[in-house]
């Protein structure tokens, strides 16, 4: 198969009109004068499910066959993709079974499970979930639904930022969490396509910071079991695709501190009266860091607003902001 490219984003675009929310871009002007720069934020954290990962997993299973919908899917996640495949497979009728790490956000796993999915817990100490996966695979033949690794997936997260830029002229920068690169990758597309002008950034906590490492390097680079708050991030590397157009159409990369990704979901929740996951902040935590002089427009994507109740209530107890 090979890779995407802006048309694809287009199509997976069409393909999502009606079925995915075309999610709102918000503005705080509270915010734009604290950090001296104009920012848009692309509210994925209000998509179906609560993350970007819908976009991704309904272009897929959207462009399966009959007969690999009705084998039934299978999908690895910590939890968002899980939802979004969840749905999906609802949403075309099919069974879904889910492979979670045990430590996953109870919060997503109780979504998934609610959406109709059979989840498969594994200890991430013991086995991959790829070997998991394999293995329930061996004993019937489900239809592999990725996270990051595949055309359809990529370019179905890429209309978040198509949306973005279609709605928000002349921006100078857009700041992408990356965790397996799938929302990365697709959002360069989209820029390289909508607004070339408009350098693409993707943002990883320093304790997950292989991403960043590879985009340095040029070679793909591992980082077993991520530490980081940070959980729909903590995948080991990119994926092969994702990294091939990471190296092709992404400007830069930077990393932030676990510190600033607590300050960034706190600030959202009591600033900008938005509840986002730790990894949904990660641009917010890069500008509140200083990552951005110099640039007078900038996007974010906000990817997600799946957090457990506790964790969100110990990082807003943990600010003070004045």
């Amino acid at each position: 198969m090979s890779p995407p490219g802006y048309t694809d984003v287009q199509a997976a675009a069409r393909r999502l009109d009606g079925i995915a929310h075309r999610t709102p871009v918000i503005t705080s002007r509270t915010l734009d004068a604290q950090l001296g720069m104009s920012v848009f934020f692309k509210c994925e954290n209000l998509q179906r499910v609560g993350a970007f990962k819908f976009r991704g997993a309904y272009n897929a299973v959207a462009q399966l066959t009959a007969v690999e919908r009705q084998r039934g899917l299978i999908a690895y996640s910590s939890g968002n993709h899980a939802q979004a495949v969840a749905l999906a497979a609802r949403l075309f009728e099919c069974d879904a079974t889910i492979v979670m790490p045990a430590n996953a956000p109870r919060v997503k796993r109780a979504a998934t499970e609610g959406y109709g999915a059979r989840v498969v817990a594994y200890d991430s100490a013991v086995e991959s979930r790829e070997q998991v996966a394999d293995r329930l695979m061996a004993e019937r033949e489900y239809t592999l639904v990725p996270p990051f690794d595949h055309p359809h997936i990529v370019a179905g997260q890429g209309t978040s930022a198509l949306e973005l830029l279609q709605e928000t002229p002349a921006l100078d920068a857009l700041l992408v969490p990356c965790g397996g690169g799938g929302l990365l990758s697709g959002c360069a597309l989209a820029a390289h396509g909508a607004q070339s002008g408009c350098r693409v950034i993707g943002v990883e906590p320093q304790g997950a910071d292989d991403a960043v490492r590879s985009f340095r390097s040029g070679v793909l680079q591992r980082i077993e079991a991520p530490d980081t708050i940070a959980d729909g991030v903590r995948t080991p590397s990119l994926g092969e695709l994702p990294f091939a157009l990471i190296r092709e159409h992404v400007h830069d990369m930077c990393t932030v501190s676990e510190e600033a990704i607590g300050t960034a979901v706190a600030l959202a929740f009591l600033r900008l009266k938005m509840v986002i996951e730790p990894s949904g902040a990660l641009g917010l935590a890069a500008l509140l860091s200083g990552e951005l002089r110099g640039y007078r427009r900038v996007g974010v994507l906000v990817s997600g607003g799946n957090v457990d109740q506790e964790v969100f209530c110990r990082l807003i107890a943990a600010v003070n902001l004045r």
